[in-house]
């Protein structure tokens, strides 16, 4: 069954190999190879792009059959790293693993855009962090010895979410086949990180009146802890659907996963917005001042903000001041100076306190909406909430984490 299996991605692991040992040209992957060893660390990150150039057959089958050509290519990572340092890879029991990066063309989505046709095939999903399990070893191979006859035995365990084979059937031994008693090698066994985040669609990506809808992740190894509750973040990873079966019937509805191949978190530059030529120079020509008189930017974009409402002059400047934000400073002797600048909107009602949050909603590139009615002081900030599934305590983010470097408007902030 292993040589069938061996034999089946024999093709897909020379096509990684030719294109992981570039020595006779570019030299950028062995290069990288050797940093990777050198620094012991266990993952790869293979640029799309480059394995377009180099191979666009295997860069297809890499996204529409991640399955067989990912164990190809972690075979290959190992070989080569044996090559290197054979001490490394056995230290690390030859678990090395390739991740992905670059453009994945139309199977760059996010959370809503997760459907039925990407099952089984490899995503880039663009969220925020909402929820963050804890990190639980889960064991990958482990070591029994029998007191009575002083013999033992190694069992390898592998579940729906692994991509090294099929998954393994049986329970924990507990007996040997004579029915003698097993006892644990704990030192001996190996296991490997792993956690659970939950990521969300980002705000401003929404459809406008729709909830976000989220995915659930699942993350090994040296991809655990990469991510925070609030961190916006590209997640690469194949698109699973995991059996869900009760009294030995399904209803055919089952549970979809994604499984990490590469966590990137996105900086400022990437949730930056576009701006075009022609709005770099209206930009240009307000700066200078508008109509005869040169009336000062300030005053023009104030008057701008919410049109639709007549006056409440200092209050729009206020707000402008807002959206613009202050300077941040930090201070020689190690303090630091936040340049948040927050308003408070208090009114009779009717005054369109709710209309100037509404604006500042849709013209801020990221900004969160909650209400006070609908939300504790905890659940502004973060809550301890208990998995349905697991049972196990976990952080989910509130509205004042989701919303970090950003605005967060709180509608009723009294109630």
């Amino acid at each position: 069954m292993a040589d069938a299996a061996a034999e089946e991605i024999q093709p897909q692991k020379t096509a990684w190999l030719a294109f992981l040992d570039d020595q006779a040209e570019s030299n950028i992957y062995h290069n990288k190879i050797q940093a990777m060893v050198k620094h012991k660390q266990c993952r790869l990150v293979v640029n799309l792009n480059d394995l377009r150039r180099r191979n666009t057959e295997l860069a297809n089958a890499v996204l529409h059959d991640p399955m067989l050509n990912m164990r190809a290519g972690q075979i290959a990572l190992k070989e080569l790293v044996d090559g290197i340092d054979s001490t490394f890879s056995r230290e690390m029991d030859g678990a090395f693993f390739v991740g992905l990066e670059g453009g994945f063309g139309g199977q760059h989505v996010t959370p809503r855009g997760l459907s039925a046709r990407l099952l089984g095939k490899m995503v880039c999903v663009e969220g925020i962090v909402s929820k963050c399990s804890l990190i639980h070893p889960k064991v990958v191979r482990s070591v029994h010895y029998c007191p009575k006859t002083q013999a033992s035995m190694e069992r390898t365990y592998r579940d729906a979410t692994s991509i090294d084979g099929m998954p393994t059937v049986g329970l924990y031994p507990q007996e040997d086949e004579e029915g003698n008693k097993l006892v644990t090698e704990y030192g001996l066994s190996v296991y490997k990180n792993h956690q659970r985040l939950t990521i969300q669609e980002m705000p401003e990506r929404a459809p406008t009146g729709q909830l976000p809808r989220s995915i659930e992740i699942i993350s090994d190894n040296d991809l655990v802890d990469v991510a925070k509750p609030g961190d916006r973040v590209q997640i690469m990873g194949m698109y699973r659907a995991l059996p869900s079966k009760q009294g030995g019937s399904t209803t055919g509805v089952f549970r979809t996963v994604l499984l990490a191949n590469n966590i990137v978190i996105m900086g400022m530059d990437e949730q930056s917005a576009n701006f075009t030529d022609q709005d770099l120079k209206n930009i240009r020509r307000v700066s200078k001042g508008v109509g005869k008189s040169k009336e000062p930017p300030f005053e023009v974009l104030s008057r701008s903000l919410a049109p639709s409402i007549h006056g409440h002059e200092q209050i729009k400047k206020g707000i402008l001041c807002l959206l613009l934000g202050g300077m941040e400073k930090n201070l020689k002797r190690g303090g630091h100076i936040r340049g948040d600048i927050n308003v408070l909107l208090v009114g009779d009602p009717s005054c369109g306190k709710s209309q100037l949050l509404r604006y500042v909603q849709n013209s801020a590139p990221h900004c969160i909406t909650t209400t006070g009615r609908g939300s504790s002081g905890v659940g502004l900030t973060a809550a301890v909430t208990t998995d349905q599934d697991t049972g196990e305590r976990r952080l989910e983010a509130g509205a004042m984490v989701l919303a970090d470097r950003g605005i967060v408007c709180i509608d009723e902030f009294d109630k």
